[in-house]
């Protein structure tokens, strides 16, 4: 069988040297890039049954990584089993809700995800009071836009068995009333752990349809990879899943690489007996993910000062795990060439990651698998920003939460520390390795929105402030696409075969129907894929058709 030559006028490479598109021919044999040469060579290296694709001026790319997902969780909630809705208030999200289960009217739990005190009017959190009234019989859970709090009414407190006198993971906590009641809000590992026992209820064939429909979903925005983080702090509840990944690849259905990192434990042979069997160009499993605090919105984040409108004395926060633990754990899977990557948001958890991870590269060098990351970053000392480069952590950032509420961190942390909050620019400045993501589904995977956040600092809807939130941040074009395909790929360790059309990589690449590099900002959100390229096969066709 022939090769296909794909040639376009716009190309981006992708290597570190790349920062505009070139007029270029990339040839592909079997799930690989062969060859690229300039379309005036074309004659000569064109070989018999070659199949030329010209895509004439639409700009191609290599395919986009989403360094961070929690895949069931940001699959469920946009499918007929689950909903998603932020609300206004906690009144309007009972009542859709109630509308919701008009759809389900089975028993078992209704389930949905998004509700955002902070935004809502008033912000003031929930208590199952008002799930009750309309819910005395059938057990809901309403997960938070930041996915670290959980909302249960009665019903469903009783189910998970939930009592006043029920004590919280390590690194949870339960809401209480003035009279030490649980109000139903199950915050950091408690609204983990529970969330996890919650969607454990739907059977595995649900999961694969779930899955299969949102990865076709990914194939349809340009996304070629996704890495899978664990959402618990506790092994074994973490809603990886990995059968459902085997299922679907064996069935031929699996049009996105995936790269699954389990929750860190002491138990090692979770990650080495995924190793041993995700072995192919598909699934990997690359390394461990943990976390070390929860978000600044609810003051969980673990922060070095006080909160600028602290709720209590010596309100800054607090590490879901204990340091020393999270060192032992740390050095333990480096001992073993194990990866880690940390969810560390507050300066504080990222400070001392910085530390552990350095210590533990002194010690066992780099991984074998993988790197070590830093998830989110959001709030980084000066100071720190050199040290995460000399100690080769990957930073694994998620443009779009610059923007969830723009006016949040100046009211949580004041708007001195607001001003170094993502510094995309010093970490690239300082040689850190950045890889771009979503985070879904905290936000939707949408490109669009990660790229237009990354290069404007500007709200995806709505496009303020004009002028972006503090815009010294920023990245160029060329810098944000590097970070979302070769970024990401560094980061599962797998730069030598993902993240640029050089020859020997992995042929996934994306035709798109506008130029990336210089389409006017606002019209990053417009761009779609003409089609999408995995491993060598058309995986999306914006006109229908498939291979």
């Amino acid at each position: 069988m022939g090769r296909t030559v794909l040639l376009s006028n716009k190309v981006f490479v992708g290597d570190d040297a790349c920062e505009r598109a070139v007029p270029l021919c990339v040839a592909i044999e079997g799930t690989r890039v062969a060859e690229t040469f300039p379309p005036d060579e074309l004659e000569a290296h064109l070989l018999c049954g070659d199949e030329l694709v010209d895509v004439g001026d639409a700009f191609v790319s290599p395919g986009l990584h989403d360094a961070h997902e929690h895949v069931f969780h940001a699959a469920l909630f946009p499918s007929e089993v689950a909903c998603e809705y932020a609300g206004t208030s906690e009144a309007d999200c009972v009542a859709h809700m109630v509308e919701f289960a008009a759809t389900r009217p089975q028993q078992g739990w209704l389930v949905s995800h998004g509700w955002r005190d902070n935004l809502w009017d008033p912000p003031v959190l929930p208590t199952r009071a008002s799930l009750d009234e309309a819910f005395p019989d059938r057990p809901v859970a309403m997960y938070s836009g930041a996915a670290h709090t959980v909302w249960v009414n009665s019903c469903g407190l009783a189910e998970l068995g939930i009592t006043d006198e029920t004590e919280p993971p390590r690194g949870g906590s339960f809401d209480r009333d003035a009279d030490g009641h649980v109000t139903g809000v199950l915050r950091e590992a408690a609204g983990m752990l529970y969330v996890g026992r919650i969607l454990s209820s739907f059977s595995d064939a649900e999961k694969v349809s779930i899955y299969r429909d949102y990865f076709r979903k990914l194939s349809a925005m340009g996304i070629t990879s996704v890495c899978d983080m664990a959402l618990s702090l506790i092994p074994g509840a973490d809603a990886i899943n990995p059968t459902v990944y085997e299922t679907l690849r064996d069935a031929g259905e699996l049009c996105v690489r995936a790269h699954l990192f389990p929750a860190l434990g002491d138990d090692e042979s979770i990650l080495e007996g995924l190793q041993d069997r995700l072995t192919g160009e598909m699934l990997r499993a690359p390394g461990f993910k943990q976390f070390f605090d929860g978000v600044s919105s609810q003051h969980t984040a673990w922060c070095s000062e006080p909160y600028a409108n602290a709720r209590f004395a010596g309100d800054k926060g607090r590490p879901t795990v204990d340091p020393s633990r999270m060192r032992e754990l740390v050095m333990q899977a480096a001992s073993r060439g194990h990866a880690v990557r940390i969810h560390c948001i507050g300066d504080a958890a990222v400070h001392e990651a910085i530390s552990i991870f350095a210590d533990a590269r002194a010690a066992f060098g780099d991984p074998t698998q993988g790197a070590n990351s830093i998830e989110h970053a959001e709030d980084v000392q000066p100071d720190d920003v050199a040290r995460m480069a000399a100690a080769n952590v990957v930073c694994s950032v998620q443009p779009p939460h610059v923007t969830i509420d723009i006016t949040q961190p100046d009211r949580d942390l004041g708007p001195e520390r607001a001003a170094r909050m993502w510094p995309f620019d010093a970490m690239l400045d300082q040689g850190v390795t950045l890889a771009l993501g979503t985070d879904a589904p905290v936000v939707g995977a949408a490109p669009g929105d990660v790229l237009y956040t990354a290069c404007t600092r500007r709200t995806p809807r709505g496009h303020e402030p004009a002028a972006g939130w503090h815009p010294e941040h920023d990245l160029t074009r060329a810098q944000a696409l590097r970070a979302y395909c070769l970024g990401s790929a560094r980061a599962v360790g797998r730069a030598d075969e993902l993240g640029t059309l050089e020859p020997g990589r992995l042929a996934d690449l994306v035709v798109w129907d506008r130029d990336l590099l210089s389409c006017p900002d606002d019209d990053l959100q417009l761009a779609r894929p003409l089609a999408t390229y995995v491993g060598g096969r058309r995986v999306y066709d914006s006109e229908g058709s498939d291979r």
